[in-house]
């Protein structure tokens, strides 16, 4: 039989009648999923010291569990000597089973360590879409922090289905992310 993160279970047998509920949808296809969730690391400083860029894709893929590749820059800004195709960042884009896997090791070890965390915040885009920004990324347990050389921080977009923002509020927050004034059912 084939593994299925629980954290997809428990979106089909929970989640989804919950929002059901919540929304008035008729039908299954209505309820918003999670589409993809994209890590993004901007790394300003691997202008100077190319290394970096090499050490940030070699964490972030560890943390991701799937290999990041680097980002270039579109175009030239002499101010920050910056060459059209320089590298200046690394992302990864999970889906499936590894976006589960990873919304699950968010949720249950990476936040609680955050030192003096209190919830995140619950600002959408508009669009259903979700951004959270983590400025360490040694709250992941998968990093070794003695060998860490620089702290780097990441964006962490959660992209629903969803059409509104409280469509989407609803699902991450089922989900469990912990925002700082959840909302209760009404």
């Amino acid at each position: 039989m084939a593994y299925i993160p629980s954290l997809k279970t428990q979106y089909k047998e929970q989640i989804v009648p919950a929002l059901m509920k919540e929304f008035g949808y008729s039908s299954v296809m209505q309820c918003p999923k999670l589409e993809k969730i994209v890590i993004n690391q901007g790394m300003g400083q691997a202008v100077a010291d190319k290394k970096l860029i090499d050490i940030a894709q070699e964490e972030l893929t560890v943390i991701a569990g799937q290999k990041a590749v680097q980002t270039r820059s579109r175009k030239d800004i002499s101010n920050f000597k910056l060459r059209k195709g320089m590298p200046i960042g690394v992302r990864v884009t999970l889906r499936q089973n590894r976006m589960y896997e990873f919304l699950e090791r968010l949720i249950a070890v990476a936040l609680p360590r955050i030192r003096d965390f209190k919830g995140i915040n619950d600002r959408f885009d508009g669009q259903g879409n979700y951004t959270l920004g983590v400025t360490e990324q040694i709250i992941f347990p998968e990093i070794d922090i003695d060998k860490i050389t620089k702290i780097f921080g990441m964006e962490i977009t959660f992209v629903t289905s969803a059409k509104t923002d409280e469509e989407a509020y609803a699902l991450l927050r089922e989900f469990g992310l912990p925002f700082k004034n959840a909302k209760k059912n009404q």
